[in-house]
C-alpha cells in the first residue's frame, strides 16, 4: 500500500515529467506553473476537513494533479473516516497522462475511499458556456493553483467571466471568480496565487466580488519571490489563502514563511485588521507580525488623508511614445523640463541627467501643451520601484527655483498637486520626507506585494497634520534613512 509520503513522491515525479514535456510556446499562454510537492502540502493543510462523511473536491486547471495528491495524502493520514471524490479539469493533452497517473495513484492509495474523474476541457469555457457542465457546481472544496496571465479587455475569456460573475483582468482572477460560483454554501476555496490582487485599482472590481462572496479564513505569505516555483523560473510574490463561501467574518489566521520548506510563523487577527470595514477599496492588509500591526495602528490613527489635506495625486501626463515630436535630448529653445523616474537619483531629483531619455519637452500642438503643469513645487513618486531599492515608495521634489516655468512629468511618475497646480514648498518637501520613511514603507508592504505604486495606493495612506508636514519640510531633502526616520518619528504618533 502506498503511504501518504509515498503518494507525494509519486505525484512529484509526475509533476516533473509533465513540466519537462511542456511546450515552451504555449506554457506562458496557458499560465502553466505547476506546484511543487512542499508548496502543495502547505496548500492542502489549510482547508478544514470534517471528521467523517464525504468531500467533493474540484481541482480546476489541475495540471499533473499535485494539489489533489497533497490533499488526498492529508486525508489518508489524518481523516480515516472521510471519502473523497475529485473532479479534475485540464485542457492540455500533453499533461493529461500525468494527471491520470497521479489520480490512479491517489485511488490506489485510498483503497476505495478516493474516487476521481477527469474533465478534458478549458475550465473557463466549460464553466461559462450556455448550459455549463453540471459537474462543475456544488463542491465542498475547490483547491487550485490557477494559471497566471493578463486578460485583455477584448479577451473572450474575460468577456465570458464578466457575463457570468465579474470583470477579471487576469487568468487567475477568472479562475477564482468561477471557483467561488462552483462552491456550495459554506464550501471552501483554497488557492496559491500572486499577491497582486490584494490592492490597487486593476483588481478592484474582482476584489470586491471575491470578498463579498468569500470570508477569508487563512492567508499565508511567502516572503521570497524566487523559492516557491524555483524550478519554473517564476519570480512572483505569492500567497496561499483559504476562504468560506458565505462564511463568518470573525477573524483571520495569518502566517508567513520565506519559502515552502521554511519555518512558518502564525498569528490570529481580527477580520477588520485584514479587510478594514471603512476601506472602500477593500484592500487586503497582511500584518504578519506584531510589529506590522503596530505600524498599521500608528498609521491609521493619523488624522489626515490626502483629501483632508486638499492634495491630489495623479500619474504624470506625458506618455512619451505618444508625444515623440515634442521630446528632445538637447534644448532646442523654448522647451520645458521633462522629468522621468530616472531623474530621481540618490534621494534627490537631478535635471537634466544623462539617462538615455529625453530631458526636454517642447509642445507645438494644443494637446501637447495640456500635458504641462504650471510652475510650482511638486512631490513626485516613482510608479515602479526597482527590486534592489530598499523602499517600495521612492519620493522626491521638483523645485522651480533653478528652472522657473512649466514642467512635464512622464507617465511612470505619480505627481502630488493641488487641482493641477503646485504645492506649498514646505508641504512638498514634507510629503517627500514622510513618503520616504521606513514607517510608510512598512505600512505600504502590508497591502502591496509588488513593486508597482499606484496613485490609488497613495490615496489610501494616512498623513500627519499640515503643520507637522511643514516641520518635516523645513529640512533640506534628507537622504539618509536614519535621518528621515528620526524626523518622522516625532510626528508619527498622532496629531501635532
Amino acid at each position: 500500500m502506498t503511504t501518504p509520503a509515498g503518494l507525494l513522491d509519486l505525484a512529484e515525479t509526475e509533476r516533473l515529467a509533465a513540466l519537462g514535456g511542456l511546450d515552451a510556446r504555449t506554457q506562458g499562454t496557458l499560465g502553466q506553473f505547476f506546484t511543487p510537492a512542499a508548496a502543495s502540502a502547505l496548500v492542502a493543510s489549510l482547508p478544514r476537513l470534517p471528521k467523517s462523511g464525504s468531500l467533493r473536491v474540484l481541482d480546476p486547471g489541475a495540471g499533473s494533479g499535485m494539489l489533489t495528491a497533497a490533499l488526498v495524502a492529508r486525508v489518508l493520514a489524518d481523516r480515516p473516516d472521510i471519502s473523497v471524490h475529485v473532479v479534475a479539469v485540464e485542457c492540455d493533452e500533453s499533461v493529461l497522462p500525468h494527471l491520470r497517473a497521479t489520480l490512479d495513484a491517489c485511488k490506489a492509495a485510498g483503497q476505495g475511499r478516493i474516487t476521481a474523474e477527469v474533465i478534458e476541457a478549458d475550465f473557463i469555457l466549460a464553466a461559462t458556456a450556455h448550459g455549463a457542465d453540471h459537474r462543475l457546481t456544488g463542491f465542498d472544496l475547490v483547491i487550485q493553483n490557477p494559471p497566471y496571465g493578463k486578460l485583455a479587455i477584448t479577451s473572450p475569456y474575460r468577456q465570458a467571466v464578466k457575463r457570468t460573475s465579474v470583470d477579471a483582468p487576469n487568468l487567475y482572477a477568472a479562475f477564482l471568480a468561477l471557483s467561488v460560483g462552483a462552491l456550495q454554501p459554506a464550501g471552501q476555496l483554497v488557492a496559491i496565487t500572486p499577491r497582486s490582487f490584494c490592492n490597487g485599482p486593476y483588481f478592484g472590481e474582482f476584489r470586491r466580488y471575491l470578498l463579498d462572496h468569500l470570508a477569508l479564513d487563512h492567508v499565508h505569505v511567502f516572503e521570497s519571490r524566487s523559492k516557491v516555483f524555483a524550478d519554473t523560473g517564476v519570480l512572483q510574490e505569492n500567497v496561499i489563502f483559504s476562504g468560506t463561501r458565505e462564511g463568518r467574518r470573525d477573524g483571520v489566521t495569518l502566517s508567513v514563511s520565506s519559502g515552502h520548506h521554511d519555518q512558518v510563523t502564525t498569528r490570529e487577527v481580527p477580520y477588520g485588521d485584514v479587510v478594514h470595514p471603512t476601506d472602500l477599496h477593500r484592500f487586503i492588509r497582511l500584518t504578519t507580525n506584531a510589529d506590522d500591526t503596530s505600524v498599521a495602528e500608528r498609521m491609521l490613527a493619523l488624522p489626515r488623508s490626502l483629501r483632508d489635506l486638499g492634495i491630489e495625486v495623479s500619474t504624470g501626463r506625458v506618455v512619451d511614445f505618444r508625444s515623440r515630436s515634442a521630446l528632445y535630448t538637447e534644448d532646442p529653445g523654448g522647451a520645458f523640463p521633462l522629468i522621468y523616474p530616472g531623474n530621481i537619483h540618490g534621494g534627490n531629483l537631478q535635471w537634466p541627467r544623462a539617462i538615455r531619455k529625453a530631458q526636454y519637452f517642447r509642445p507645438t500642438e494644443p494637446k501637447e501643451k495640456s500635458l504641462l503643469l504650471p510652475e510650482g513645487w511638486y512631490t513626485i513618486v516613482k510608479r515602479f520601484s526597482a527590486k534592489e531599492e530598499r523602499r517600495r515608495i521612492v519620493a522626491s521634489v521638483w523645485s522651480p527655483s533653478e528652472t522657473p516655468g512649466p514642467v512635464a512629468f512622464e507617465n511612470h511618475l505619480n505627481v502630488f498637486h493641488i487641482k493641477g497646480d503646485g504645492l506649498d514648498e514646505q508641504i512638498a518637501r514634507g510629503l517627500s520626507v514622510w513618503l520616504n520613511s521606513s514607517l510608510v514603507d512598512r505600512f505600504f508592504r502590508t497591502f502591496s506585494g509588488h513593486t508597482q505604486v499606484n496613485a490609488t495606493d497613495l490615496r489610501t495612506l494616512r498623513f500627519p497634520q499640515q503643520d507637522s508636514l511643514r516641520r518635516l519640510g523645513e529640512h533640506e531633502s534628507p537622504t539618509d534613512q536614519a535621518d528621515i526616520d528620526a524626523l518622522v518619528s516625532d510626528v508619527a504618533a498622532g496629531p501635532a
